[in-house]
């Protein structure tokens, strides 16, 4: 179902070309490359891509018994992903004669390194020295993504590749209604046998430094009753046992799901269902770095009609998405749901590597996926594709509440550290969604040659509110990268937080269109729980503003 012509006849051609290059020996010759932390001479695993003059792309392989290479081949439409992810030990490829342009990368936290090299007669050797330009374990924080649609057989070998300390495969997936989540030896949409697939309800510990918890699941709805009907995804992560029922309705899994503390994640905000899941399902996580965030061409640009003229989201472009994922996240801020933010990619099924969309999460004391975990929920946390984040306000780090009196001081002063390898093309201060305070500072280089920047700014609110900041950098190519931190949030007595009656009305508005599509269509029990959802918003419209 997810396979598609283009990616077998180039999995296929490539399969030639390594037959010729075996066959014809004196036509190929060896690249054999090793990867190195710069500074310590270590070395390390990476993600390695080689392409020759013509865009054609070659796969390493490990060339140590003891090691691991993983080859990631994934297109949708002009959108491609070719890579393979090195274990730390030297890696081969057989080449032909010619051109060709050698990237790796590893995570966030280090510069990418490309070399351009020449292939004649001889064998080639490259040591590639990848530069880290900051160390965010060191500061206390540590990577993950919660959307990943990988094998926990490859787990190993991706986190080390990607710099990602904790990960959730997707193990269970359902796509159909009211059917339970397919084995975990089985992929959800095929249906076809996956190597390496595990539904042990423990954490497993790669390093100490590492972690998987492989018993997560994801229910994306697209057929009910055998016809195409879709309704969305949503995610349990960390759950203890396994989910016997289908949906909708959601009340069973949800009992379940809080029983076992998992945490319930919504995927991308502009699904069918996803604005009645909020109120009903009590959601958890929100995916400001969503699976259409690509590290190659952003594809789905037909999202426009979805968000809501007052959003001011350009349509069709990949700000505009990234936009439009901020302004749904903030009207729902707004509305009084504290979700907190996380990010995922779903690499495995999109042309985009493991991490490439992450959440850093501060961790007090040792690392462990509990710990972890704990701190995404608390939102102690910040959303990346490539700047650093770190934001406290009135010195209360992201996540916290600060409760206050009416007679306390309406001041509260933000302060945040910025740090980027390509330059900052804004970096702004949001309370209640909206722009409080374009900062100006200019930045500095650091150390490690990066920039950074610092943030200190004292903002005025007069109710209860959320202050967050976001940053956004640009590449060299004109695409934009960007973090986002958790917010924080000010309770004042007797100065609730007042929605506007603008962003009420949009939530309210998306929950009937999907009660008007879907009544006839689904039973009677999952309509009902769209109409509590919308009971919710409709609530909260006396008192907005």
């Amino acid at each position: 179902m997810r396979r598609d012509f283009s990616r077998r006849l180039a999995v296929a051609l490539l399969a030639v070309s390594s037959v010729f290059c075996a066959v014809r020996s004196a036509s190929c010759v060896e690249l054999r490359g090793r990867v190195v932390d710069s500074k310590t001479g270590e070395p390390v695993a990476a993600r390695i891509y080689i392409e020759n003059a013509a865009g054609r792309s070659f796969f390493a392989k490990s060339a140590s018994r003891t090691g691991s290479a993983i080859v990631y081949d994934k297109r949708r439409g002009d959108s491609i992903e070719r890579h393979t992810t090195v274990s730390a030990h030297p890696f081969v490829v057989d080449l032909p004669a010619g051109d060709f342009t050698l990237t790796v990368e590893r995570g966030k936290e280090y510069l990418t390194a490309t070399r351009e090299i020449t292939v004649d007669t001889e064998a080639v050797d490259v040591k590639i020295e990848l530069r880290r330009w900051i160390d965010m374990a060191a500061r206390g924080w540590y990577s993950g993504e919660t959307h990943v649609h990988r094998s926990t057989a490859e787990m190993p070998n991706l986190l080390l590749a990607e710099d990602l300390n904790v990960a959730f495969p997707l193990t269970y997936w359902v796509t159909r209604a009211h059917e339970a989540p397919r084995d975990p030896g089985r992929d959800g949409i095929t249906g076809e046998t996956r190597k390496g697939s595990t539904d042990e309800g423990r954490w497993i510990d790669l390093d100490g430094s590492h972690f998987v918890y492989p018993r997560n699941t994801e229910y994306e709805i697209f057929s009910v009753g055998g016809k195409r009907h879709t309704l969305g995804a949503v995610f349990l992560i960390r759950h203890r046992t396994l989910f016997r029922q289908g949906v909708p309705p959601l009340a069973p899994v949800l009992a379940q799901a809080r029983n076992e503390g998992a945490l319930i994640e919504l995927d991308k905000h502009n699904w069918p269902w996803s604005m009645a899941l909020v109120p009903i399902l009590d959601v958890d996580l929100y995916e400001l770095s969503n699976n259409h965030i690509w590290r190659t061409d952003f594809l789905f640009k037909d999202w426009g009609e979805q968000a809501a003229p007052w959003m001011g989201c350009e349509k069709g472009t990949e700000r505009g998405w990234i936009d439009f994922g901020f302004q749904n996240y903030y009207t729902l801020l707004d509305c009084g749901f504290r979700l907190r933010p996380t990010a995922g990619c779903a690499s495995g099924v999109h042309p985009v590597p493991l991490g490439f969309g992450r959440v850093y999460v501060e961790v007090p004391g040792k690392l462990d996926g509990d710990a972890w975990l704990a701190g995404l929920d608390a939102g102690r946390s910040f959303v990346t594709t490539g700047p650093m984040l770190l934001v406290k306000v009135n010195d209360r780090p992201a996540g916290q509440t600060i409760s206050v009196g009416p007679e306390a001081s309406r001041e509260y002063r933000v302060k945040a550290e910025c740090h980027s390898p390509h330059p900052f093309s804004a970096v702004e201060i949001i309370v209640n969604g909206e722009v409080a305070r374009t900062v100006k500072a200019r930045p500095r280089r650091s150390d490690a040659g990066a920039l950074a920047l610092d943030v200190d700014e004292t903002i005025e609110v007069a109710g209860s509110s959320w202050i967050a900041v976001r940053v956004f950098t640009k590449l060299a190519s004109g695409r934009v990268r960007f973090a986002h931190s958790s917010p924080v949030h000010i309770d004042i007595r007797g100065r609730p937080l007042r929605p506007r009656r603008i962003e009420v009305e949009y939530l309210a508005g998306r929950v009937r269109e999907q009660i008007e599509r879907s009544s006839g269509t689904l039973p009677a029990a999952a309509i009902a729980e769209y109409r509590e959802a919308l009971a919710a918003y409709e609530k909260l419209l006396p008192t907005a503003r």
